[in-house]
C-alpha cells in the first residue's frame, strides 16, 4: 500500500535563528527524493527536525505519513510510525549490540541473527561486527554499513539520510547506495538522501532533486538537475533565493 510524505510549510529554528523558513516537499513510498544545497541552507537541520531531535525547535508548518500528524508525536512514535533517520555521523552505543537494539525496536526476532548476516552480506560488512557493541571501534565506513544493516531489519516507510556518503570511499559508497536502491523496490521504501555531491547519485538514482538555498526549497528537477549544479555550481541558486 502506497503511503505519502508530506512536509508544509516547515519553519524550524535552531540557537535562536530560523533556518528552514517554510520547506515544503511531498512524495511518496518507493520514490527516491535528494535534497542538495550549499553549507547552511539546512539540510541537516530538515533531517533532525523531521526525526524530532530536541535542539531543533518548530515554529510552524506540519509533517505527515498518511494524514497522521508527526510533530506532535516523540521521536520514538515517529519512528513506529516509519520514520526512520541515518545520521551523518553514527552514534556508539557502549554495551548494546545490534541483535539487542533491533529486538528492543519490536523486529521480529524469530531467526534475527541469520537475517542480520544476511544483510551484512548485502552491503559487504564483515559478519563479525555484528557481534560488537553498536558503532564501536569501527571506521566510518564500517559505521555507515552496519546502519544499513539495521536499516533492512527495520524496513522504515521513509528513510531520511543525512549525508550518508560522508566518508565513504568508493566501495563502501556503492555498497550503500545499492542496498538503498533496492530498499526502494523490495518493500517500496521512500528514501530521502541529503547530500553535497553528485556522486552519490551515480549508483543511486533519484525520482526528483531538490535545491535547498536560505531554508527554502528554489529549485526541483529530475536527475538532470544534478549535472547542471555540478556545472555551475549553487551560486545561481543563492540568487534566485535572495
Amino acid at each position: 500500500m502506497t503511503s505519502t510524505l508530506m512536509i508544509e510549510g516547515l519553519r524550524v529554528e535552531v540557537a535562536g535563528k530560523e533556518v528552514l523558513k517554510g520547506f515544503d516537499l511531498s512524495m511518496k513510498t518507493g520514490e527516491v527524493h535528494v535534497i542538495m544545497g550549499p553549507n547552511g541552507s539546512g539540510k541537516s537541520t530538515l533531517a533532525h527536525a523531521l526525526t524530532g531531535h530536541p535542539g531543533y525547535k518548530v515554529l510552524g508548518g506540519s509533517v505527515r505519513i498518511d494524514d497522521v500528524e508527526l510533530l506532535t508525536m516523540s521521536p520514538t512514535d515517529r519512528a513506529r510510525h516509519g520514520l526512520l533517520l541515518a545520521m551523518q555521523q553514527p552514534l556508539e552505543v557502549a554495551g548494546v549490540r545490534p541483535i539487542d537494539l533491533l529486538v528492543a525496536a519490536g523486529v521480529n526476532p524469530a531467526n534475527l541473527r541469520e537475517r542480520m548476516r544476511d544483510e551484512a552480506d548485502r552491503v559487504e560488512l564483515r559478519p563479525e561486527i555484528l557481534d560488537r557493541f553498536v558503532n564501536v571501534d569501527l571506521s566510518g565506513g564500517e559505521r555507515k554499513r552496519a546502519e544499513m544493516v539495521q536499516f533492512g531489519m527495520l524496513r522504515p516507510k521513509f528513510a531520511v539520510l543525512d549525508e550518508i556518503d560522508s566518508g565513504l570511499d568508493v566501495d563502501a559508497l556503492g555498497a550503500v547506495a545499492r542496498r538503498l536502491s533496492s530498499a526502494s523496490n523490495e518493500w517500496e521504501c521512500g528514501i530521502l538522501a541529503i547530500t553535497h555531491f553528485k556522486r552519490l547519485l551515480q549508483e543511486l538514482t533519484p525520482t526528483m532533486i531538490h535545491v535547498l538555498s536560505e531554508g527554502r526549497v528554489v529549485a526541483t528537477g529530475g536527475p538532470e538537475l544534478s549535472d547542471i549544479l555540478e556545472r555551475d555550481g549553487y551560486e545561481p541558486f543563492r540568487v534566485a533565493s535572495a
